[in-house]
């Protein structure tokens, strides 16, 4: 999916408890894995966890289950209107938060030996099972580790993400690069292997997430704000519903493929990226603006989204690899909307600490033998 937030102003109160291990899917196990440290005076109590970006979290990754479901259903008008909605936002914001968690990633020696434990590892891992079990569901077998396969494209992406944020946090204008980056990506046809499609495609939100500060969250906290970001997501449900129920193409909404790919002029292209980057990131500061801030019954959910995030393919698979997904009646408003509500049922069990416990040993392995121990230990 602990340490106070970079005190370069006050912090707004509530805004110092996120777990010092905290990415986008958690504490990272970071309570299993504590990083050896010599004997120091008792520290204080650390404060209760922030609960806003849990909330964020579990949201998010329901709208990844459902977005992933509905893609055997989207010759209707209804599932292609909701899957646009979706896909404008979803994965742009589920960018700035990992981004925004990132900000202190090379700070310590214990967060650096998770590019290994909570990427490599189970990249690998999941990339193998996936291969297991399209193979067993009669499709040819098929490994190729430099080309994610689906959902796994991520884990690619974040690490490299990652790597690069000593280089951002250098720069005094990060933002304007990375969208000029990110517009002029589209004059090639990037390969898909390592996710450098999607690493150029979505980096200037992952790098507005590293500049994002704790008062910046607090300034969409304004009723005006809230009220606006009502008004801009019912907007953006209606454009949604008017290309879906045209011949509008959903490559744009994947943040990967080049002017080439689209059918675009360059001159066209770049209006195309640069509109979807204004209305992506207006949506995604809308959505954050009406999430709950404080404890919700799904907080402690959005602890533990690594697995609803690399599990929930498994279910999701079978059921489009056994048709389950092709029945008449889903292809219509009554069938999204229960995809939807059988998707979320699926990502609160995926979320939940029995289902961690089960798969903990092969999401979130423990290799602190693989490290050095720091130097004074």
């Amino acid at each position: 999916m602990g340490a106070p937030w970079p005190q370069v102003a006050p912090a707004p109160q509530g805004w110092g408890a996120q777990a010092p291990e905290a990415s986008f899917w958690g504490a990272e196990g970071a309570q299993d894995r504590p990083e050896a440290q010599p004997e120091e005076e008792p520290k204080a109590a650390p404060r209760k966890r922030e609960p806003y970006l849990d909330n964020v979290k579990f949201l998010l990754i329901a709208l990844v289950v459902v977005g992933h479901s509905l893609v055997p259903t989207l010759n209707a008008d209804s599932s292609k209107s909701l899957y646009i909605f979706i896909y404008t936002f979803h994965m742009p914001l589920f960018v700035i938060v990992s981004g925004y968690l990132s900000r202190n990633f090379w700070n310590s020696n214990a967060k650096t030996n998770k590019l290994v434990d909570t990427f490599v590892v189970p990249y690998v891992i999941v990339e193998v099972g996936y291969a297991a079990l399209r193979f067993s569901l009669g499709q040819k077998w098929s490994l190729t580790i430099i080309d994610p396969a689906w959902l796994n494209w991520y884990l690619l992406a974040l690490l490299f993400w990652r790597l690069s944020t000593p280089v951002w946090k250098r720069m005094k204008h990060p933002v304007p690069v990375a969208i000029a980056i990110y517009l002029f990506a589209g004059f090639s046809q990037i390969s898909g292997d390592f996710s450098m499609d999607r690493f150029f495609g979505l980096l200037p939100f992952f790098v507005i997430g590293l500049v994002m500060q704790p008062e910046h969250f607090e300034m969409l906290n304004r009723m005006w704000v809230k009220i606006l970001s009502a008004v801009t997501l019912l907007g953006a449900a209606g454009v949604a519903v008017f290309l879906g129920h045209s011949k509008y193409s959903l490559k744009p909404f994947y943040f990967k493929h080049s002017f080439q790919d689209m059918d675009l002029s360059w001159y066209m292209g770049l209006g195309l990226k640069m509109g979807l980057l204004v209305a992506s990131l207006a949506m995604c500061f809308a959505f954050l603006a009406l999430v709950p801030r404080g404890e919700t019954w799904y907080t402690d959910l959005g602890t533990r989204t690594l697995y609803a995030y690399l599990l929930h393919g498994i279910p999701v698979l079978i059921a489009k690899e056994q048709g389950w997904l092709d029945l008449p009646w889903l292809h219509g408003p009554l069938g999204v909307l229960a995809i939807s509500a059988s998707c979320f049922a699926l990502a609160i069990v995926l979320c939940l600490p029995e289902t961690r416990t089960v798969f903990k040993w092969v999401l979130e392995p423990r290799l602190t033998w693989l490290y050095r121990r720091p130097s004074g230990s």
